[in-house]
C-alpha cells in the first residue's frame, strides 16, 4: 500500500525503513531534512514540506501515520487537517492521552477524514523483532491498513483492534503503566541482591539464571541483565528516571473510575521522587533499562 510517515524520531524511522523494505510504497516527511535524506536510502520517497505529502498522493487517498511526541500532535493535526483532502485517513500512532484522541477523532471528522489511534510498542527493537499494535478508530480504516499492520509487525510483533477511537491508545497506556511496575519491581530486585547481606554476588549472572525457566523470564530482565554485563556497578548514570505520561493518564483515570493501583502508582512515585535527587542504585537501573529498550537519554537533560 501507499502511505506516508510524518515525523523520523526513533521509531518514526525504523516504520518507514520496515515499510519501505516491505514492498509498500513510502513518502516520509520532517520538520528537518537530515532524517529525511537517511531513511531515503531504504527506498522512500522524500516530502520536505507537507503540501510535497499531497503531490505525492495526487488523486490516491491519503493515508498518514504520524509518529510525534504527545505535546505537538494537536498542532500538527491542526496544521495537515487543513490541507488534506476529504477521505484521508490520519493515523497517531505515538503515545497520546486516549481522552484526547476522542476528541482529536471528532475533529478529523468535522473535516471530512478519519483518525485511527495505533498505539505502538517495540522500542529501538522493533524493526528487528516486529512492532506491538494497538488499533481504535473506523473499522473500515483499520482494514485499509491493515496491510501496512502486517509487516511492521513481522517477524514476532502483533496487532488487533480493540474498538473505536482512543482504544488503541487506551490500551496502550495501559501497558506503559504495566511497564513501569515491572520495571520498578526489577530494579529493587537487582538493588537487594547488590545491597543485601551477601557480598559481590554477580547480579548479571543472577540475571542469566532467572532467564532460563524462572517464573521472572522475561524481555525486561533480559535487558536488565545486559545492562548489568556492560556495566555492573552503573558508573556514569545519575539515577534521574523520566515519566513520559501515559502512566500519569493511567493513573487519573484509574482516581476517576476508583480502581486502585497502589503498584503502578509506588512506581510513578519512585520516578518524580528521583527527579527531586531522591536516587539509589534502583534508579540508576531504571534508567538504564530505559535505554537498552527504548534508546531513551540515561542521564535526561532538564
Amino acid at each position: 500500500m501507499k502511505i506516508a510517515i510524518a515525523g523520523l524520531g526513533r521509531m518514526g524511522v525504523q516504520i518507514a525503513r520496515k515499510l519501505a523494505e516491505g514492498r509498500h510504497a513510502v513518502v516520509v516527511h520532517n520538520r528537518s531534512r537530515e532524517p529525511i535524506d537517511k531513511v531515503m536510502a531504504y527506498g522512500t520517497k522524500p516530502a520536505y514540506a507537507k503540501q510535497d505529502v499531497l503531490q505525492l498522493f495526487s488523486g490516491e487517498q491519503l493515508v498518514l501515520w504520524f509518529m510525534l511526541p504527545a505535546d505537538v500532535v494537536d498542532d500538527q493535526l491542526n496544521e495537515w487537517l487543513a490541507i488534506v483532502p476529504t477521505g484521508s485517513i490520519l493515523i497517531d500512532g505515538g503515545n497520546s492521552d486516549f481522552r484526547l484522541t476522542m476528541k482529536r477523532a471528532e475533529q478529523a471528522t468535522d473535516h471530512g477524514c478519519v483518525l485511527v489511534d495505533v498505539g505502538t510498542s517495540g522500542g529501538v527493537w522493533g524493526y528487528q523483532n516486529g512492532f506491538s499494535m494497538m488499533v481504535g478508530g473506523d473499522k473500515s480504516a483499520y482494514q485499509t491498513i491493515e496491510p501496512a499492520l502486517k509487516t511492521l509487525s513481522k517477524p514476532s510483533g502483533a496487532y488487533q483492534y480493540f474498538g473505536p477511537n482512543g482504544a488503541g491508545h487506551y490500551v496502550k497506556m495501559v501497558h506503559n503503566a504495566i511497564e513501569y511496575g515491572m520495571m520498578e519491581s526489577l530494579a529493587e530486585g537487582y538493588r537487594m541482591l547488590r545491597e543485601g547481606p551477601y557480598q559481590n554476588i554477580d547480579l548479571a549472572a543472577a540475571g542469566g539464571v532467572w532467564q532460563h525457566g524462572s517464573v521472572i523470564n522475561s524481555w525486561l530482565n533480559e535487558l536488565t541483565r545486559q545492562v548489568l554485563t556492560e556495566n555492573s556497578s552503573l558508573t556514569g548514570i545519575d539515577g534521574i528516571v523520566s515519566e513520559s505520561g501515559e502512566t500519569r493518564w493511567t493513573l487519573e483515570t484509574a482516581r476517576e473510575l476508583g480502581i486502585p493501583l497502589p503498584a503502578i502508582q509506588t512506581s510513578f512515585d519512585v520516578r518524580l521522587a528521583s527527579q527531586k535527587g531522591q536516587t539509589n542504585f534502583s534508579t540508576k537501573l531504571l534508567s538504564a533499562m530505559r535505554n537498552k529498550f527504548g534508546g531513551h537519554e540515561v542521564n535526561p537533560k532538564d
